[in-house]
């Protein structure tokens, strides 16, 4: 355990997207913050979306207006705070006549586009697909708007690394097994579950951000009964090989009244979801089933000439998202807005607990949420964050940066500095610092991937088996053999940082 300090302003426990946003707000305004998370950052829902930041097309049709307008504005914040992870993806949806009339698209399509400021994003228009369209023949008219892409779970990362660089400390696999609230402030345990070592801290405010464990937070660790109970939703994606070579994303409508999103994804790919059930498990167990992967595949043939089969599958991934139970009829017409418990009666140590909310949205949930906070800290800074990249995105674009990599290392190969300026921004240069050839990088794993990243993934950013480096700080693991994979199980298993992680000398 890295803490070097017993007593903190603030703890938040959980690592998605909202705790690591909400870390970083508080950091950034003063206050000693601490976050726990019980596994790999950004582990569950956070890292298993579609990787879209949007609106919510379909929200229009619920009334969510606010959620939408909201939204709306938070992906142009970030589009331009994240740039090497984040891009604008134009969207082409196929008009089936007897799911939606064509008037009801373009009303939507307009209010999409005017609801919130499009600083660089086109508006929509309407599109005719021809006989090149990889769609289905009899599909010919259809609309295209704008919307982005983001790669979830480095947002996590990166807003965990915020954070940090802003002061807090960050503890991944790291319990909280029980939190009691005293006289001044929280006494809370900690089981670190590498080393198997409890520690002790205290907090004057607590955070309870645990997603599809924010009610079950309550009877186990706090003892006490939740204010709200969510309902927790299945979503499931697949990968196939890639379905159509241009650049546009489609989303396709069903007679259910969901829709269905086919993105390219990873270069050579197309990732298609997602898919609204119910849940009641585990949520650390969730999986796609059978009749959720046949769904998707029964949507995409009906709309594409390129059929797919199961056997085209090449990866498939579940998440549960923790949504705010509103009583809806639905899984899929939950809201996906967000809401706050705030528990600090008789001047009592205050608990802020998050249910529901959605990836596009998490920078202005944290910020709500320290707002609520605020009264507690007199002390307190101003907001900061609408305007502050995240790290490694302190660059004007993409091509400029990749030039600038170009003339700074001339020996790195095209590909590889690509996938360097969509990962890491200016941040590469920290582990390309005084290299001048690929040997030098260490061992080669496979697929441009060498021991020098793996280290600077292991110091920086929290990384600590092969799931982490290749699914979450990366997606390698599509492209790696099974035994390149275990070439990297092997070098992690020795390396020096993680084992003194896990004999509790870190």
């Amino acid at each position: 355990m890295q803490s070097n300090r017993l007593t903190y302003d603030l703890l938040i426990i959980g690592g998605g997207i909202n705790g690591v946003g909400i870390a970083a707000d508080a950091a950034g305004r003063g206050l000693s913050t601490l976050l726990c998370e019980m596994n790999d950052l950004g582990s569950a829902t956070s890292s298993n979306s579609s990787k879209l930041i949007h609106g919510g097309l379909r929200y229009l049709e619920y009334g969510e207006f606010r959620l939408v307008r909201e939204a709306l504005a938070e992906r142009e914040v970030l589009l331009r705070n994240a740039p090497h992870i984040t891009r604008p993806l134009r969207f082409r949806l196929p008009h089936r006549p007897y799911l939606r009339p064509a008037w009801l698209i373009r009303l939507g399509l307009f209010l999409y586009d005017r609801l919130a400021a499009r600083d660089t994003l086109p508006p929509f228009k309407t599109v005719t697909f021809g006989e090149n369209s990889p769609l289905k023949a009899d599909i010919t008219q259809g609309f295209e708007y704008s919307d982005g892409w983001v790669d979830d779970a480095r947002l996590v990362v990166l807003n965990a690394m915020a954070a940090r660089d802003k002061g807090a400390t960050i503890l991944t696999h790291t319990r909280c097994i029980s939190a009691q609230r005293q006289a001044h402030g929280w006494q809370v345990s900690l089981l670190d579950q590498q080393s198997g070592i409890n520690h002790d801290v205290s907090a004057h405010a607590l955070v309870n951000a645990a997603g599809p464990w924010v009610s079950s937070l309550f009877p186990e660790v706090m003892h006490s009964q939740p204010p709200k109970q969510i309902r927790m939703v299945k979503g499931s994606h697949i990968v196939v090989p890639r379905l159509y070579n241009s650049p546009e994303a489609y989303i396709l409508q069903n007679a259910d009244r969901r829709i269905v999103f086919v993105i390219p994804y990873e270069e050579k790919f197309s990732l298609i979801g997602t898919t609204d059930v119910e849940y009641h498990g585990d949520p650390g167990a969730v999986k796609i089933s059978p009749d959720e992967r046949d769904y998707l595949i029964s949507v995409t043939n009906q709309h594409f000439r390129h059929q797919l089969q199961s056997s085209d599958v090449v990866l498939d991934y579940a998440g549960v998202r923790p949504l705010l139970d509103d009583q809806s009829d639905s899984a899929q017409s939950v809201t996906r807005d967000y809401s706050f418990e705030v528990d600090a009666s008789e001047n009592q140590s205050p608990l802020l607990s998050v249910f529901g909310g959605k990836i596009t949205t998490y920078r202005k949930l944290a910020q709500a949420a320290m707002d609520k906070l605020a009264p507690f800290f007199p002390d307190i800074g101003p907001h900061w964050t609408a305007n502050s990249p995240l790290p490694g995105g302190d660059f004007d674009s993409p091509t400029q940066l990749q030039q600038t990599l170009n003339a700074h290392y001339p020996w790195l190969p095209p590909e590889i500095t690509h996938r360097y300026v969509h990962s890491y921004g200016t941040r590469c240069h920290r582990f390309l610092k005084g290299v001048d050839n690929l040997d030098a990088m260490g061992t080669h794993f496979g697929h441009g991937l060498y021991s020098a990243e793996v280290d600077y993934l292991i110091d920086q950013e929290w990384a600590s088996s092969g799931e982490d480096i290749l699914w979450r700080r990366s997606k390698l693991g599509l492209h790696l053999s099974i035994k390149q994979r275990a070439d990297l199980e092997h070098y992690l298993e020795s390396h020096p940082t993680l084992t003194q992680k896990r004999t509790g000398n870190a």
